[in-house]
């Protein structure tokens, strides 16, 4: 429900603060104190126009903020319009487009009117409510529809144009072809190859520096003679023991890096050969991560993705041909679908029409006639048609209706359906009506409102006696300026107003003897 609205400097309102309640509430006040003011202030929630010129003289904006509470969820939208530059819309504090206020908006409330925000005129609310109506399934038709979808993606990323498809797979097989020849296994061999190369690359000083060791430590080189002579020098005498046990062990351990030196030195040949060989695999390698991947792991996945995609496109006849199968099937279910659907909605439609039409009778449009046109391969083109008077065709509603026609016409399709929007605005709903047919619109805005907040503007003491909440609009003018306020009534001041809206004598007993009667004749004394 609209839990509260804020309005600043919009028109002959300075600042005023509306806390409105559940159920029905009537906005009622003289003619011309600002009551369509306040749906105007709404219209602007909606995304409405921001026209500079609705600005109070003297503000340097209007500002306008609803606080929305819908299933324990709160909503706050706002909307500045300067006196000069481009408007500001807000959604929960944060800076948004007009148009995504209004999408957030359309969800919580309807505004029915003279305003350009009418739900009803447009095609896919009224196929909509058809739909709701006569409790229509749809859910083969969108089955056989997201089918259709799913199959043609898959038959675009197939490749449907056939000299695309040419191109790529001449493309892959050559792809395939150089990555099978480079026999790609591991994805660390340029690593080992570098370390090969390394190697490879300096074997002759590799030699050269096992030579001098060996030359220096073998059995005729100076260290092991060093050696030699260290333990005749210690041998037989008793201080030295355990350090002679020490300069032996030194040798054993000599003679072991001698014998290990040797064998790797003997390993470490010059092999002209194997280096090219190594150079130009590193150079494939190189090349291949320049083209495919960053490293060779990511060559590996990039071979077995292409080959995967070339076996798809080489396939490509038998896979056509199975996808053509499936949509030639989805085509027919979708055909024999839509021609339920639309079987559905044209028997749904006068039935829809008719109800609403007795309900606009009832809400002083005596000689209403209403038509549900239904057309397109699913009846996917709702069109409510109405003729308000007698001996005039039926015409689309944004033709025929004017805005307390268009608003009553919503109200009988809100009270038809059971699904809309939470809030639900009025304005000139009785535009031209009185006596019995305002008492009906009374009523039919109550049961309206008995499981949605509904807010009329209204000018009807029968249409306002209705209502569980009455706020007045009243405006004062000193003669320099004109300001609007707003406030609630109840009880004995809700019984003056409604004199005033009956005879205009809001002091005459006798209007309010009226007052009281016509509230205990719609919902009991107050």
């Amino acid at each position: 429900m609209l839990v509260e609205l804020r309005i600043a400097g919009l028109g002959v309102i300075d600042e005023i603060e509306v806390v409105f309640g559940e159920g029905l509430t009537a906005v009622t006040g003289e003619t011309g104190a600002g009551k369509t003011m306040i749906m105007g202030a709404v219209d602007l929630l909606l995304g409405g126009r921001a026209d500079p010129s609705i600005v109070r003289p003297g503000a340097n904006d209007a500002v306008v903020e609803g606080r929305f509470l819908v299933g324990g969820d709160e909503h706050v939208l706002r909307r500045v319009v300067p006196a000069d530059g481009r408007s500001r819309a807000y959604v929960n504090g944060r800076l948004e487009t007009a148009a995504m206020l209004a999408e957030v908006a359309s969800d919580l409330v309807d505004l029915h009117g003279q305003h350009a925000h009418q739900r009803l005129l447009g095609v896919t609310t009224q196929r909509e409510a058809l739909d709701r109506f006569g409790a229509i399934d749809l859910g083969p038709l969108q089955s056989a529809e997201r089918e259709l979808a799913e199959v043609d993606a898959e038959l675009a990323a197939l490749g449907g144009d056939e000299r695309a498809r040419a191109r790529e797979i001449d493309l892959l097989r050559f792809q395939v072809a150089e990555l099978d020849a480079a026999g790609l296994v591991e994805a660390d061999e340029d690593d080992r190859l570098a370390a090969e190369e390394l190697l490879l690359g300096d074997a002759v000083a590799y030699r050269e520096a096992a030579g001098t060791v060996l030359s220096l430590l073998d059995g005729d080189g100076p260290v092991s003679e060093a050696f030699g002579r260290s333990l005749a020098a210690l041998e037989g005498r008793v201080p030295f023991d355990r350090l002679a046990d020490r300069v032996t062990a030194l040798a054993v351990e000599l003679g072991d890096v001698v014998a290990e030196l040797r064998q790797v030195a003997e390993g470490v040949d010059e092999d002209p050969a194997r280096l090219e060989a190594v150079g130009e695999r590193r150079r494939v390698l190189a090349d291949l991560r320049r083209k495919y991947g960053d490293d060779l792991a990511s060559v590996m996945a990039y071979h077995t993705e292409v080959e995967n995609r070339l076996e798809a496109l080489e396939d490509h006849e038998a896979l056509a041909a199975e996808l053509d199968a499936r949509r030639l099937a989805a085509e027919v279910e979708r055909s024999a679908s839509a021609a339920s659907v639309l079987d559905a909605r044209r028997r749904t439609a006068p039935s829809l029409a008719e109800q609403v039409a007795e309900h606009l009778r009832s809400l002083g449009m005596p000689s209403a006639v209403m038509e549900v046109a239904v057309s397109g391969e699913a009846g996917e083109i709702v069109e409510f048609r109405l003729a308000a008077n007698s001996g005039t065709p039926a015409l689309p509603l944004s033709k025929v209706a004017s805005g307390g026609e268009l608003s009553r016409t919503m109200l009988a399709v809100g009270l038809v359906l059971t699904s809309s929007p939470p809030v639900q605005l009025f304005d000139e709903v009785d535009a031209g009506v009185g006596g019995e047919a305002a008492h009906r619109i009374g009523e039919a805005l109550a049961e309206l409102a008995s499981d949605r907040q509904v807010l009329v503007v209204t000018h009807l003491a029968q249409v306002a006696a209705y209502a569980d909440h009455q706020l007045v609009v009243v405006k004062e003018d000193d003669g320099l300026n004109a300001t609007a306020t707003i406030r609630p009534v109840d009880s004995d001041e809700r019984v003056v107003e409604l004199s005033r809206m009956l005879s205009g004598s809001p002091e005459s007993t006798t209007a309010q003897g009226h007052a009281e009667e016509l509230l205990r004749s719609t919902r009991g004394p107050e």
